[in-house]
């Protein structure tokens, strides 16, 4: 099952497991380089067919040990009540996705530390794997020693204070911990973050002109990325502390084009869709809601049966509707938005629908207070 760009692989304790499709060329890389560099400068005399084996059973444990990672992460999360909607693997590593924001400054700190202790208690046990089995297999000695030290490698990287490293998230939790304040550790971790991130760039660029173009393109990739992640952490909570103490019914859409249930899809298409710019269609039919129809549900029926699809079909019903009532935050609306990867809400209230909520009534508040300063 593919969501956006992801690719859904499993399911883990729970937790869903989904690759990104940049995974495929940092796997491909990383066999690569085992199987044609690494293994055969350290290790001579075996076939080519053992050294690609070797690279790919290894890169293959490499983001097992990625996945044991995050996995520590999750488990702690979820005993401190914050659920992670699932662990996606990509070019950088991996990252598990939360529901929401840590609920304490300890939670956040041990659920950061999880992950690099655990990576490091994995590499040990690949260590002593490694020392002892060089009698036994040269191959299994080359894997483990490889493993060892990535896992290693990866503990000690991820405690590097760079927001949102977990370094950096075991900042934020400390700040958090003397100030009471989740949004100022947050922002002061984001700016160390940068900071980090900043220093990362600098030092690729400087192994450039030291000719070490690959070590150093690599270094500056992955600050370039940092310095992304950062800036978006922090973006977020300046965007909480906009939408913080304002309710969906200052934002909500009241003139949403409402449908009835048994109009076919190019009808829908022709005069409703195109005519009105909107995403999403209340389905009403004696002024009760039926449910909700999307441009994404539209989407999924190939346009050659829109005429013989109706509304009904591929609805939303509204015993699976998500949605808001007009007095709630809109912060905690644009969490739920975060958490459940949807773009608006109907505006329920008494069993009557008052209107809709989308992201981009929110960005068009926001822009509206940014122009005025208010």
């Amino acid at each position: 099952m593919t969501v956006g760009r992801t690719l859904r692989i499993g399911r883990i304790l729970g937790v869903d497991l989904r690759l990104d499709y940049s995974w495929f060329i940092i796997f491909a890389l990383v066999a690569w380089s085992l199987a044609s560099h690494t293994f055969p400068m350290t290790h001579f005399g075996w076939s080519p067919g053992v050294y690609w084996a070797m690279g790919v059973i290894t890169a293959l444990l490499f983001f097992a040990s990625v996945v044991t990672h995050e996995m520590a992460h999750s488990l702690v999360s979820e005993s401190f009540g914050v659920p992670v909607r699932d662990i996606t693997l990509f070019i950088f590593g991996g990252a598990a996705r939360l529901s929401q924001e840590p609920k304490s400054a300890r939670g956040e700190l041990l659920m950061a530390l999880a992950g690099p202790v655990v990576s490091l208690v994995v590499g040990g046990f690949f260590g002593l794997l490694w020392l002892v089995s060089f009698p036994l297999s040269p191959q299994l000695h080359a894997l483990a020693g490889w493993i060892a030290q990535i896992n290693v490698g990866l503990g000690l990287f991820n405690l590097i204070p760079g927001f949102p490293l977990d370094g950096g998230r075991v900042l934020r939790a400390t700040v958090w911990s003397i100030t009471d304040d989740l949004p100022k550790a947050t922002r002061f971790a984001a700016r160390v973050g940068q900071i980090v991130a900043y220093g990362f760039i600098l030092g690729g660029i400087w192994q450039i002109f030291r000719g070490s173009w690959a070590n150093g393109l690599w270094i500056a990739f992955i600050g370039w990325f940092l310095e992304n992640a950062a800036t978006a952490s922090y973006r977020q909570v300046a965007l909480r502390d906009v939408l913080g103490g304002h309710t969906v019914r200052e934002v909500m859409m009241t003139d949403c084009p409402r449908i009835l249930p048994g109009l076919p899809l190019d009808v829908v298409v022709d005069r409703v869709t195109l005519s009105s710019g909107r995403r999403c269609f209340p389905v009403i039919e004696e002024g009760e809601v039926q449910g909700l129809l999307t441009l994404h549900d539209i989407k999924e029926v190939p346009r050659e049966e829109w005429s013989i699809t109706r509304v009904a079909d591929v609805m939303v019903p509204l015993d699976e509707l998500e949605s808001v009532t007009p007095n709630d935050d809109l912060i905690a609306v644009f969490r739920r938005m975060t958490a459940e990867d949807v773009n608006q809400f109907p505006v329920i209230q008494g069993g009557r629908l008052l209107g809709m909520v989308a992201r981009d009534n929110m960005l068009a508040f926001l822009r509206t207070r940014a122009e005025l300063g208010v």
